[in-house]
């Protein structure tokens, strides 16, 4: 098992290291070789994110649903530097929009048109903020700053995964994204009812104790 968590650490620094570098990268790729940049590859970077995500969503109902498959509590910890790896590839394209039209980027948040459904806008932004929120808050000093209420915060995976998904299948019409938003959903409601009943037989207990 020290092995196990050994190579849990790993991963985390790899994937924590490799996101720094995506939004390092990316963004200049996406400003200076746009026109070497079809539609395709937008939808598999798009892609790339959701599956990390699918991951970070999964990892925590599966383990509360499959409470004796011990190797599956661990890969929790795995869900900060997998989420931070979904968030740096859509924080990529936002900072590549700034590095083009700042003035012109951040004053369209204000308009109508942005918060619009017309190309389903309003998911793809709902998504944007909730990734950029995300993954500033991904590290220990949020934790200290925002006490109680940094859970609530990363609350906000719950509006990202869904804006994400959901942008992306729409635009799209990748079936494999409607399948996971399918099982998430299934796979966090049944968490929900199990924690609930685990709850009140705790409190059963304990009354008759």
């Amino acid at each position: 098992m020290k092995t196990y968590f050994k190579i849990i650490k790993y991963l985390q620094e790899s994937l924590l290291a490799i996101a720094i570098l995506i939004m390092m990268i990316l963004p200049l790729i996406l400003v200076f070789n746009k026109d070497n940049i079809g539609s395709s590859a937008i939808s598999n970077l798009y892609s790339v994110s959701d599956v990390f995500l699918f991951f970070v969503m999964m990892i925590r109902p599966m383990a509360d649903i499959f409470t004796k498959a011990k190797w599956l509590r661990p890969l929790v910890i795995l869900r900060k530097s997998t989420g931070v790896m979904s968030a740096s590839i859509i924080v990529s394209f936002i900072l590549a929009k700034l590095m083009v039209d700042p003035s012109g980027y951040l004053g369209g948040i204000l308009t109508l048109k942005y918060w619009s459904m017309t190309n389903y806008a309003l998911l793809a932004h709902l998504a944007d903020i909730s990734a950029v929120v995300l993954i500033v808050t991904s590290n220990n000093l949020s934790k200290d700053i925002f006490g109680s209420w940094w859970k609530k915060i990363q609350k906000l995976a719950y509006v990202y995964f869904y804006g994400s998904i959901l942008y992306v299948y729409l635009s799209y019409g990748s079936p494999v994204l409607l399948i996971m938003l399918i099982i998430v959903t299934a796979v966090t409601i049944l968490a929900f009812v199990k924690n609930k009943k685990r709850e009140e037989q705790n409190s059963l207990q304990v009354s008759m104790a």
